[in-house]
């Protein structure tokens, strides 16, 4: 099921062969023709990678299974073991974030590229499908493959590029090409083709075809002559070498025939600028004249002031309609949508899809059901063909919106919703309103939420398998809180007592000076001051009186904790509570109420 070969045992300046089956796992030394290893694996190797992972001491043969990652050293023993999200497909080491150690990178059916250090996981990446194959190019920098014909470059966990195919990447490398001293990203395809992309812009830099499908890309000295070569094998045996350019090239790998392509392609798309700008030269002078003809209609003129207006709600289906989200796309005036182009990864197969009403259908408003299989919010990049029902050209809008990343949970009433036994209780810096912008930019709502009071629960239904998610929501550090608006509140009366001493006293002058316009205004303010620094007060007073229960609560929980003591070591555990409350050290006054010292 898999087959690699790199270095296994540090002694050896020899690469050692891995070969993985369902069952089994062997290791063995091509040139003394003898095995090191033979091992039984339960979960499978579906995928193999040789080196040195961490800090641990020696290379490792780390094999992907099924949900599983074991590495066996040089002897065969099991020196590492963790467990991932899905089966493993595709298995590298790199230095992810660069402290000089590797890290292995996983992809799996999932569609996830898991980052392990060691046996921990220290990033993830979500793709659009199964991830074929993994590359370290250099640095933090690796490529990818995905089982839908996409390759791309991530440089930790930002993508750099990806492009799409509609044939498959058989076989993903790192190697520098053109001798400007970075790998490019080679890629041997189903269809033959081997193509070199940049790095940086996945700007194609050199290519070629084989008869049949690409079966690997590797590199090595396969002449002995001390120059490395790209190595590049087809599924009928036919094997090709290629040696990076020379400086006289100064990067140009493409032959005269691809050059000349690149030329017939230029060409092409200057006939389509030319027939563009005509086209805009003609609606500009139709829009000259004080009315639209028919004429202008069949041109593609429509009103200056169309505008086009997407909207995404949820909808709960029907008994022929499955729930999903639905994409309303719609003109501002008597213009008609004549079809409708929506590029997205994840949602469509091919990412892309188009809505293309018959002629008896045609109307201002398109709506697109959407059912995105992961909660990972997606980018919906939509163009629109408008205009009038008799038009022969089409004004093309388009725009970007973003789908939330958890759009498939409709909201539903907390009181009819039965609450889950199974729950996540968690703690956060965050205030309860930033906690709602999350709820309101993360899920589809008909209005935005809004933080009333204490506690705050909503309820979701998921559209998926109509289970449901709870969340409640309750302000901790109350004395904290009480306590900074204790202190604000102050310092603002303070201020406004200092503004009322001011206004009586130009108050007072005006009316020495027989001012009685600028009098009556400095009265009139200092009522409204005045009635501020009521409400002020009436407001600190509640507070003060919810920070008063709160103490209270805290004081009797310290007196419980006392009271599980006797003699001594009770006054001991109250006078300890007492100094981490002073010293507002909250989780040593939970251990010291749990097991009545202070150290753990």
């Amino acid at each position: 099921t898999c087959l690699a070969a790199g270095p296994l045992r540090a002694s050896l300046r020899r690469d050692c062969l891995v070969v993985g089956t369902s069952t089994h796992l062997l290791a063995y030394d091509v040139h003394l023709n003898s095995d090191l290893f033979y091992r039984e694996v339960s979960d499978g190797a579906n995928a193999i990678v040789l080196g040195k992972l961490g800090d641990l001491p020696s290379p490792l043969a780390i094999i992907g299974g099924n949900c599983a990652l074991q590495g066996f050293d040089y002897e065969g023993n099991d020196l590492f073991w963790t467990v991932t999200g899905d089966n493993v497909r595709s298995l590298a080491l790199c230095d992810f974030d660069g402290d000089g150690k590797t890290e292995l990178l996983v992809g799996s059916e999932d569609f996830d590229i898991r980052v392990f250090k060691e046996d921990v996981i220290v990033a993830e990446m979500s793709e659009t499908e199964t991830v074929t194959a993994l590359s370290p190019m250099y640095g933090s920098r690796f490529g990818y493959a995905l089982s839908n014909g996409t390759v791309g470059v991530y440089d930790r966990t930002s993508r750099y590029w990806r492009i799409k195919s509609k044939n498959h990447a058989m076989s993903i490398h790192a190697f520098d090409l053109n001798s400007d001293g970075v790998c490019e990203l080679i890629t041997g395809w189903s269809n033959g083709k081997v193509d070199a992309r940049s790095d940086r812009t996945g700007e194609v830099i050199f290519k070629d075809n084989f008869a049949s499908s690409i079966a690997g890309v590797v590199e090595g000295d396969y002449r002995m002559d001390g120059s490395t070569q790209l190595i590049c094998c087809s599924v009928d045996g036919e094997v090709r070498g290629y040696l990076p350019g020379g400086e006289e090239m100064k990067g140009n790998l493409m032959d005269t025939c691809a050059e000349q392509d690149l030329i017939r392609e230029l060409s092409q798309k200057k006939q389509n600028l030319l027939l563009e700008l005509r086209n805009y030269e003609e609606n500009a002078k139709a829009e000259l004249s004080p009315q639209l003809k028919e004429a202008d209609g069949q041109r593609g003129v429509i009103p200056a002031n169309t505008q086009l207006q997407t909207s995404l709600s949820v909808n709960l289906g029907s008994d022929s309609q499955s729930a999903h989200v639905e994409l309303c796309i719609s003109t501002t005036n008597d213009t008609i949508i004549r079809a409708v182009l929506i590029f997205a990864e994840g949602i469509f197969e091919g990412e892309s899809h188009v809505i293309h009403p018959g002629l008896q259908n045609l109307s201002g408003c398109v709506r697109v059901p959407l059912t995105p299989p992961k909660d990972v919010p997606v980018d919906l990049h939509i163009k629109a063909f408008v205009g009038y029902r008799n038009s022969t050209q089409f004004y093309v809008f388009e725009l970007t919106r973003q789908l939330p990343r958890f759009s498939m949970y409709a909201l539903s009433s907390p009181d009819s919703a039965t609450e889950p036994l199974s729950f996540v209780s968690c703690a956060t810096n965050e205030r309860p309103q930033r906690i709602i912008m999350w709820l309101n930019q993360s899920f589809l709502l008909p209005e935005d939420a809004e933080f009333q009071s204490a506690p705050f629960q909503v309820c979701f239904t998921s559209l998926r398998n109509a289970g449901q998610l709870l969340i409640k929501i309750k302000p901790g550090g109350e004395v904290d809180e009480h306590h900074s608006v204790n202190q604000r509140l102050t310092a603002d009366m303070a201020d406004h007592s200092n503004l009322i001493r001011v206004m009586l006293v130009q108050a007072e002058d005006a009316r020495l000076l027989g001012d009685m316009k600028n009098m009556k205004t400095r009265y009139v303010e200092l009522y409204d001051l005045n009635r501020d620094l009521i409400n002020q007060y009436k407001i600190r007073c509640n507070n003060h009186t919810e920070l008063l229960s709160n103490l209270k609560a805290v004081n009797q929980a310290i007196q419980r904790a006392g009271r599980l003591r006797v003699g001594k070591p009770k006054a001991q555990v109250i006078a300890a509570c007492r100094d981490a409350i002073r010293s507002n050290n909250f989780n040593t006054l939970f251990r010291i109420m749990r097991s009545g010292i202070a150290s753990s």
